[in-house]
């Protein structure tokens, strides 16, 4: 904070040292206009007290208006360079790529326009505006398309050449960023997958899931306040096992609007993909065209298959919903609902697999006692 203070300490006085400079060269040039126009006449005796005074009053209006000028520009710099750390590199490259290509168009076309009458010389600056404007919008629409054009030119001159680097990099697409929501961390699951390399790319946290979570963490009923407590602790280990991976990003995309709308705008604006365990944000998201990595489908697709028929050893631990059922859990959560099992409660029994069944829910197997 000391060194803080001191800079601005010392920007200050060269901001202040800059305005009396500018406001005397100002008061100089108007002495000089002065003596032009109405001091010929007259002496340098009267000239040099005039030149003073001039010099001294421009100083002092400098050290009145332009500090508060140099102000207000240093406060829209940066506010620019908030907003524009917040666009993403893509969007920046193609608006600049796309305003230069028709910026040249541009000059190019003021030539014959600049020889209409009356309106030739004001109508080339207004084209031109258009022209850049008309430019970077339609590159960063269109910013996909420009970047598969220039990354498939040098594939194909590759294949030409008779290179031999691996097909499988030659068709690489640029990595999605995956966006966090709020279930996803309490859960703790990405944790171990974000470790063991499955997730690749950067993997991003919206502060206003930050911000969520720190509610959670707060609140008065101790369930919720356990439940968030676990979410900051997980991206906590997230940060030192992958935190080069990691990208905390302080959006302000959909202000005001609930917390999974502004996840699906900032992943249309980012094209991301939002990793989530929470059925309906998934179901939202696939009607809003948004991708999902979805860890519970992901669990479910790493249960191990079991085939009609297959034996296996379970522990019943209570009874089912249907009369005289029993139900065991495998290790992975899988529930395994055994017919005629309700005497087998507090023990372990070999059974026979009957049928799986595939639920949104997860995977149910249903068996029967051997023998």
């Amino acid at each position: 904070m000391r060194e803080r203070e001191v800079r601005s300490l010392i920007m200050d006085k060269l901001t202040s040292s800059v305005s009396f400079v500018l406001g005397a060269f100002i008061g100089f040039l108007v002495h000089r206009l002065l003596a032009g126009v109405l001091l010929s006449d007259l002496g340098a005796g009267v000239s040099i007290p005039m030149l003073i005074v001039l010099v001294a009053a421009g100083g002092l209006f400098g050290l009145s208006v332009f500090p508060v000028v140099f102000r207000g520009l240093r406060k829209a710099t940066s506010k620019l360079e908030a907003y524009l750390q917040k666009v993403p590199t893509q969007d920046l490259v193609a608006g600049a790529f796309g305003a230069i290509i028709f910026l040249l168009i541009a000059v190019l076309l003021t030539l014959p326009f600049s020889q209409i009458p009356y309106i030739g010389v004001y109508l080339p600056i207004g084209l031109t505006l258009f022209m850049g404007y008309l430019g970077m919008q339609l590159a960063v629409k269109k910013r996909e398309d420009l970047f598969n054009l220039f990354t498939s030119v040098p594939r194909s001159v590759e294949r030409v050449v008779g290179g031999q680097r691996d097909k499988a990099h030659k068709h690489q697409s640029p990595c999605a960023p995956k966006i966090l929501d709020t279930s996803v961390i309490i859960d703790g699951r990405i944790l171990d997958i974000c470790k063991s390399g499955f997730i690749d790319g950067t993997i991003v946290v919206p502060t206003f899931i930050l911000e969520e979570l720190q509610h959670i963490a707060d609140s008065a009923d101790p369930l919720k306040r356990n439940r968030g407590r676990r979410g900051l602790d997980v991206l906590g280990k997230m940060r030192k096992e992958v935190g080069a991976q990691i990208q905390i990003l302080d959006s302000e995309i959909g202000n005001g609007i609930d917390v999974d709308s502004r996840l699906l705008k900032l992943a249309q604006s980012t094209s991301g993909k939002i990793v989530t365990n929470d059925f309906n944000l998934n179901k939202v998201a696939q009607l809003r065209g948004v991708p999902v990595l979805n860890i519970n489908e992901l669990a479910n697709a790493l249960k191990p298959v079991v085939l009609p028929g297959e034996e296996m050893t379970v522990y019943v631990i209570k009874d089912g919903k249907e009369a005289g059922q029993g139900i065991a859990y495998l290790d992975d959560g899988t529930m395994v609902v055994v017919d005629s099992g309700k005497r087998f409660i507090g023990a372990e029994v070999e059974v026979a697999v009957t049928s799986v069944l595939q639920t949104a829910a997860g995977r149910m197997i249903f068996a029967k006692p051997r023998g």
